[in-house]
């Protein structure tokens, strides 16, 4: 079968190329139709083909509004050409994101089989109408692909018929290869927690810093904090905290996971997180927040919930476990398993095929 992942912003590359990975191991003929990434080296296509044919022309700084106002202006062409290719050369067409709702409904392409993965199931501050845009893209493709079920939940809420959505979880990125930490960092023989990814308002990052500065002027950890700022940060941090504000390398997030006694995601919503299955693949112990579909996982037994929103039972939560490294190592335990069975990428690309039969009708 012809498959065609689509990213048009190349927002997530190590889930799309994981995901096309597999697919091809599975002997399907698979292209990632997607734009340069902008942030640094992308994980090699093994297996299938790159099409890096949408902004080509974009100019100025990654994130810059420079560089979103050009990227704007070739959307709609690059996705009308898009879609009158795919209609040649596609069997199914599976976005992956797609983030300019109102005009992205009138644009997909017609005469094939279209998927999209929502990844955020709904936008987290929506703008005027956004919400009202993003139902009708959800109508307008023929399935929808959530990762737990908790966002399928949240789609028939929506409105979304149940027999149009299908729960496939996210695949652990074992792949990930750790390379040197940071240089901002400085290894110590404390135990370390941290917390990685995009910095934003809904990571709950500012519990973490009051949890973390319960402990006082002598904390029994090191709490690292690494990723690209989207939000306003504070200029003073409590004792053992280190901040890295900056995108870092998969080899460097590898590093830092690794090096991790223990990963926190205290988020205050979510559906699930790329940055939880880098830590599951690489086997690492987690605490999380009880929200979207963090239980899911939570039950796998390979984290422990702590309810979001709430500094004073996530530092109970960070002194128990940072106390206890046998209930640290056991988490450990369960993750890779985990990581090897549910959340492989070879099981997530059988149930991916299975819906894409259904919709070609092979």
């Amino acid at each position: 079968m012809r498959i065609e992942l689509v990213d048009p912003s190349a927002f997530t590359p190590p889930y799309d190329r994981a995901l096309a990975s597999a697919l091809a191991r599975a002997d399907e003929d698979v292209t990632l139709v997607t734009s340069r990434f902008a942030y640094g080296d992308v994980p090699p296509a093994v297996g299938y083909r790159v099409d890096e044919r949408f902004y080509r022309l974009a100019v100025g700084a990654p994130g810059s509004k420079l560089r979103l106002a050009a990227k704007l202006a070739e959307h709609v062409p690059e996705m009308v050409a898009y879609a009158r290719a795919a209609r040649r050369r596609a069997d199914v067409v599976h976005f992956q994101w797609l983030t300019v709702q109102p005009l992205d409904v009138h644009l997909l392409p017609r005469g094939v089989p279209t998927v999209l993965t929502a990844h955020d199931v709904l936008p987290r501050e929506p703008r005027a109408g956004q919400l009202r845009a993003q139902k009708r893209l959800y109508e307008r493709v023929d399935h929808v692909i959530v990762h737990s079920a908790h966002g399928r939940d949240r789609l028939t809420s929506f409105g979304l018929a149940p027999e149009k959505i299908t729960v496939i979880p996210h695949g652990a990125f074992t792949h990930l290869t750790p390379g040197a930490l940071p240089p901002e960092l400085k290894d110590t023989d404390k135990p370390v927690v941290a917390l990685t990814g995009l910095l934003r308002e809904y990571k709950g990052i500012d519990t973490l810093l009051d949890a973390w500065g319960a402990f006082g002027d002598d904390p029994p950890a090191e709490l690292w904090i690494v990723g690209m700022p989207r939000m306003p940060l504070p200029d003073q941090l409590p004792p053992g905290v280190t901040l890295v504000p900056r995108f870092v390398t998969d080899a460097e997030l590898a590093a830092v996971l690794q090096r991790a006694d223990l990963v926190t995601l205290p988020y205050r919503e979510i559906d699930q997180s790329g940055v939880l299955y880098a830590a599951l693949g690489l086997g690492r112990p987690l605490l999380l927040s009880a929200v979207g579909g963090f239980p899911e996982v939570a039950a796998t037994g390979a984290a422990e919930l702590v309810a979001p929103n709430d500094p004073q039972a996530l530092h109970d939560a960070l002194a128990a476990l940072l106390a206890d490294p046998d209930r640290r190592a056991a988490l450990a335990v369960a993750a890779r398993a985990a990581a090897a069975a549910s959340y492989s990428w070879d099981a997530v690309a059988e149930q991916h095929r299975a819906v894409y039969a259904i919709l070609h009708g092979s």
